[in-house]
């Protein structure tokens, strides 16, 4: 039996001690929650595919079976690959904003270098995001970041909350007259999973996590703005 606490009711996010018990013969009964009467985590009998559709939609008990029930361990590799999604998206657009067509401006070091910096520029945006989320929380409601492990499993949520990220390549790749605004689409999408996030994970408000990513759009926003004063594209 698990500790307590070690697991939330998806309904109510009410703190449980198991998910179910295993009568053997392959006999699983799922735990009542005690808060809300109801099955702590239904998910644990759901098929992958229907508990990833019901995270695409955003729905609150799929992040809390994810975040709080789940032993994922992908966020850190999750966030990479993102970042990789990104810089590659916008080193197509730097090399179609190319004007100069001397095949010398297309040599392979001279591309990896425009990729790379590409990526550096996009880790120094999310990082900047995050931070300004973790200052608004941590200034609005101090008594939700009181410990590291509380700043850990809010910037795990905030990592796999942007999964959303890997549909750049698809759009960029499958190119069309609305491209633009499949790219803005996807922008749209990862805010909203990265305030479900927050909001499932500290268990506030529809309206502080929408704050909190506010202030983080205005620090990254101030980010983009100084590499452009430095000269460089963004």
């Amino acid at each position: 039996m698990a500790a307590l606490g070690a697991y939330r009711c998806i309904e109510c996010n009410g703190e449980a001690t198991e998910l179910y018990r295993d009568y053997q013969r392959g006999v699983l009964r799922i735990s009542i929650c005690k808060s809300c009467q109801k099955p702590v985590d239904k998910y644990i009998e759901y098929d992958p595919v229907i508990i990833l559709i019901n995270a695409v939609l955003c729905k609150a008990q799929a992040y809390r079976h994810i975040l709080f029930n789940t032993k994922i361990n992908i966020h850190g590799k999750l966030c990479v690959f993102c970042l990789l999604c990104e810089a590659y998206v916008r080193w197509l657009q730097l090399q179609d904003s190319s004007q100069n067509t001397d095949p010398d401006d297309l040599i392979r070091y001279a591309k990896e270098w425009d990729f790379y910096r590409m990526f550096g520029i996009a880790s120094l945006e999310q990082t900047s995001f995050f931070i300004g989320i973790f200052i608004t929380l941590w200034w609005m409601t101090p008594e939700m970041l009181k410990t590291k492990s509380d700043f850990i499993l809010l910037l795990k949520a905030l990592l796999l909350s942007t999964y959303g990220k890997l549909l750049l390549i698809p759009a960029v790749i499958w190119e069309h007259d609305y491209t633009p605004l499949c790219l803005a689409f996807i922008k749209v999408f990862v805010l909203i999973s990265n305030s479900q996030a927050i909001r499932v994970t500290l268990n506030l408000s529809r309206i502080l996590p929408w704050f909190a990513i506010f202030f983080g759009l205005i620090l990254e926003n101030g980010v983009v703005c100084l590499f452009q004063k430095m000269g460089w594209d963004v």
